[in-house]
């Protein structure tokens, strides 16, 4: 159940930080946001969220304890199931792949390790409203990156999807 801005500004820092962590698990940038409060409508603790997730880039280890918080995709089966699943927020953010033929799920299963193995971290991509081949075709553009650049593309789809999960928190989505 989502909370309104007012329940949110009055929650305790524990509990603010915990919400929070939901949506994205840094946890430098889930303090800093939570110190922040009160806000005074979405869109200040939007530009608020944006402004310290800028902070936290300048450590790779907030970038990378960010994308640890998304999901695994490890083989076939498993991201068949994922994408079937529409019950948490990021199997919603991926439904688009909800009828994806199998060749693609298995090309987007190769790739996602491929990915893993060269960049030591998973392929992190703002999928809402994105088919199952839109995200093969962003990932294998993606994929011939050096690291430094795709820890960057990396933390711009983390902050999108961070935006969208703090608006279904708060009931703005």
């Amino acid at each position: 159940m989502p909370l309104t801005l007012l329940q949110f500004n009055e929650l305790s820092q524990n509990d603010a930080i915990s919400h929070l962590l939901t949506c994205c698990t840094s946890t430098r940038w889930a303090h800093d946001l939570a110190n922040a409060r009160p806000f005074a409508d979405i869109d200040t603790l939007l530009a608020r969220s944006d402004k310290i997730w800028a902070q936290a880039q300048t450590s790779e280890a907030n970038l990378l304890e960010a994308f640890d918080g998304h999901p695994q995709i490890g083989n076939v089966g498993s991201l068949k199931e994922k994408y079937r699943n529409t019950q948490d927020s990021a199997a919603h953010e991926q439904s688009g792949a909800n009828n994806a033929e199998d060749e693609v799920i298995t090309a987007l299963a190769q790739g996602n390790q491929e990915y893993l193995t060269k960049f030591g971290f998973i392929f992190i991509v703002f999928a809402t409203g994105k088919s199952a081949q839109q995200m093969l075709d962003l990932l294998l553009a993606r994929l011939p990156n050096d690291r430094a650049t795709e820890l960057a593309y990396a933390a711009a789809e983390q902050n999108k999807i961070t935006r969208l999960r703090l608006q279904k928190l708060l009931g703005a989505a």
